[in-house]
């Protein structure tokens, strides 16, 4: 269940931890890939990618879908359809993937102007903001308001469904599409126990990724009405997703969407990582334990000249004494030097999830001297 790496000529666990991207194709993908019928998916001649579209969109209650290669040229597809003129502006949260993560994508390729809205703590922002950031349209001077984005889950936040509610009702009062980057959206489903058409309801688009809690190899899916769709296709071949006998990865995709529901155990791992850091109550190493939803914990690291977030990450990823609970190698993400991310996944067995709650406790005794041994 778990790699070994040599350190000091002993075998180790490796827990990697870094991202829920990092998950291997199951032996039931495996088989899947091989018996996938496929065809030329540019000609729409692929039958396994029409199944996967067809049950992604049925899953989530929209006219049709769309096979992508990336969450991120699902969501600069999106920003392109709906932003079909020169100059238009689109709001939303400043620590969302499409602002931190994608190169500026909107501006750079789609020449969209992006505004950023500051995000509350639970992964919302001020629609007021946006209200007042409102252009006129008859103004020449001014670009052309004309999108909402948001991200669920949001740094593993689940939005809440009422401001959701609310977000769509202001974009249909004003003339606003919206999108969702879902790029963890079944991790906000099965941890709020809320059926998934509830949390996409009204939105003009949105996408999730396959590769990651879902566990293939590779891929996303873009899902709104069928006009859009056709619309979104041709985008997708202006940037070069267009990718033929693809059908082969849609399998895959289609054993991760069979395999939603056992998302659960991602969470209620990382919650038990969440405990066992707080339970040695340090005043350096902590959890927000409110922050921990679904598969993602955040450490805070009290920063100091001998302690910070990526000295941490180093500790923990390397085996130094003979200690029998240092003996494991834990990969994690130092996301700014105030913190650190744990992300849980399919390919984290119990035993090692044990071996890294040990490692993380033996690491905290280390660096917080206020703790005894």
């Amino acid at each position: 269940m778990y790699s070994v790496e040599k350190n000091n000529s002993d075998e180790v666990m490796v827990v990697n931890l870094r991202s829920d991207t990092f998950t291997k194709p199951s032996k039931e993908m495996r088989q899947a890939m091989f018996d996938a019928e496929v065809g030329d998916d540019v000609c729409e001649e692929d039958p396994t990618v029409i199944k996967l579209q067809k049950v992604a969109a049925e899953l989530l209650g929209k006219e049709a879908a769309l096979f992508v290669p990336s969450g991120s040229m699902g969501n600069l597809i999106a920003i392109m359809v709906h932003c079909d003129q020169r100059g238009c502006e689109i709001y939303l949260g400043e620590d969302c993937h499409i602002v931190q993560h994608e190169q500026g994508a909107a501006a750079q390729i789609a020449g969209v102007t992006i505004s950023t809205i500051p995000n509350n703590s639970n992964g919302t922002f001020n629609i007021n903001t946006i209200k007042s950031r409102l252009r006129d349209s008859k103004n020449v001077h001014h670009p052309i308001s004309r999108m909402i984005a948001v991200e669920n889950t949001l740094n593993g936040k689940i939005l809440p469904l009422e401001w959701l509610k609310e977000v769509v009702e202001f974009g249909k009062n004003n003339n606003l599409k919206v999108h969702m980057d879902g790029a963890r959206l079944w991790n906000a489903a099965i941890g709020s126990n809320t059926c998934v058409k509830d949390i996409v309801r009204g939105l003009d688009s949105v996408t999730f990724c396959l590769s990651k809690g879902l566990g293939a190899p590779v891929g996303s899916v873009l899902c709104g009405s069928s006009e859009f769709i056709i619309k979104a296709r041709r985008c997708r071949k202006l940037l070069g997703g267009g990718m033929r006998q693809v059908g082969v990865l849609a399998a895959a995709g289609l054993v991760a969407l069979d395999g939603r529901f056992r998302l659960h155990k991602d969470h209620e791992k990382a919650t038990a990582m969440m405990k066992a850091i707080n339970q040695m109550n340090s005043k350096i190493i902590n959890v927000n334990a409110a922050s921990v939803q679904t598969n993602m914990v955040f450490v805070d690291v009290n920063n100091s000249e001998a302690i910070d977030a990526e000295k941490v990450v180093h500790r923990l990823g390397t085996v130094v004494d003979d200690h029998p609970d240092d003996q494991v190698i834990v990969k994690a993400w130092a996301e700014w030097e105030g913190c650190l991310r744990l992300v849980f996944h399919l390919d984290i067995s119990d035993e090692m999830l044990n071996a890294a709650i040990k490692k993380f406790k033996y690491v905290i005794s280390q660096f917080d001297p206020a703790i005894i041994n």
